[in-house]
């Protein structure tokens, strides 16, 4: 809490920055060039406070990891990328292999990218994630653009084929496009592939759900896995990931 001395020094602060904003209209030349350069250095630390306070005020708050949880889930995760800052922020003429935090990374094979990358803050009350990822696509002569997530240790330690992966995903686009997830999960010197589409509504949530008890999966080698998003038809449209979570659940038993 600010002392009583904190509260007395900045209140007459205030009143001298007042009053140099009145006068500033009629003082010399000289003495308002020195003023504007005092003005400028205290500007550039209130401005680095505002930043700071903005970015750790705004709801969700930074860091948050709320989340729909399926019921039965023994494991749920949200990726770095919507949870935290990352380091840089946004990428333009995005190369393929770009990093975007620990856990996802860009693919493409364009000749030129025309891909613009940058973390966004979240702020609406109906989000759970701090933050959002927003992919600007111009000119695409690629066949293909994805968003790799690997999933963490966590995600495969005694995973069974009684197991159901979910992913919720909420999108935003400026125009329509197909969006797919394909869950991929190494095991020995295989690797089971379920492919699901994302169908992307109006201000909603998208849902997939991988079944493994419809793959061959090897229980006693799974080494990884991986989700590839998918996104078809990318050109000339702007692409608004605001959260993306994945969880894991035993199937219920008939």
């Amino acid at each position: 809490m600010d002392s009583l001395i904190d509260r007395v020094a900045h209140r007459r602060a205030l009143r001298r920055w007042s009053r140099a904003a009145d006068a500033a209209a009629s003082t010399d030349l000289p003495a308002l060039r020195s003023l504007r350069s005092k003005a400028r250095q205290l500007r550039r630390q209130l401005d680095r406070v505002v930043h700071e306070a903005d970015g750790r005020l705004t709801l969700p708050l930074i860091g948050s990891n709320a989340m729909h949880r399926p019921i039965g889930s023994d494991w749920a995760w949200r990726p770095e990328l919507w949870r935290g800052p990352i380091s840089p922020p946004g990428h333009a003429a995005a190369p393929t292999r770009t990093m975007l935090g620990q856990a996802a990374t860009l693919y493409h094979d364009c000749t030129y990218s025309e891909l613009t990358l940058r973390q966004i803050r979240n702020t609406s009350e109906e989000d759970l994630a701090p933050f959002g990822l927003r992919m600007d696509v111009f000119r695409f002569d690629g066949s293909f653009l994805s968003i790799v997530l690997d999933l963490p240790a966590e995600a495969v330690d005694g995973l069974k084929r009684k197991h159901v992966i979910g992913l919720e995903a909420k999108v935003e686009v400026e125009k329509p496009l197909e969006i797919f997830a394909r869950l991929n999960v190494r095991h020995g010197p295989n690797t089971e592939q379920i492919v699901r589409e994302l169908p992307v509504t109006e201000g909603g949530v998208q849902m997939a759900e991988f079944d493994l008890a419809y793959t061959g999966l090897n229980e006693k080698r799974v080494e990884k896995a991986w989700v590839d998003l998918i996104f078809e038809g990318p050109q000339m449209n702007q692409i608004v990931l605001r959260d993306l979570t994945l969880s894991r659940r035993p199937r219920a038993e008939i």
